[in-house]
């Protein structure tokens, strides 16, 4: 399993005070839960963004996103955001701000 630990931290860092975060070990990688729904991880370096059909192609039209394609066909409401597009903490703040707007949609689990 392989993922970017400094970016952990700094994800841990943005979610501390969200209630109900927990990470899974998933995609070989890390994968931050926020009240039971999958939000955002980590696999290599790059961030794996839960953004939703909503926010899905305005998100890949940002500097450094691009389809997650795990599976080989890409998964919609789901991108990757390469080490760059997170390398400053107001990127990685707008990118956890995004998946969070998308996970209050969903319904309590």
């Amino acid at each position: 399993m392989s993922f970017d630990e400094g970016l952990a931290e700094r994800l841990r860092e943005v979610l501390m005070d969200e209630p109900d975060v927990a990470e899974k070990k998933m995609f070989g990688g890390l994968c931050l839960m926020v009240s039971g729904h999958m939000c955002c991880g980590i696999i290599d370096e790059a961030l794996m963004a839960r953004v939703g059909p909503d926010q899905y192609i305005q998100c890949l039209e940002r500097p450094h996103a691009r389809e997650m394609d795990f599976t080989g066909k890409p998964l919609k409401g789901m991108i990757y955001v390469d080490s760059a597009g997170t390398a400053e903490d107001e990127d990685l703040r707008f990118w956890v701000s995004c998946c969070m707007s998308f996970i209050e949609t969903l319904p309590l689990k």
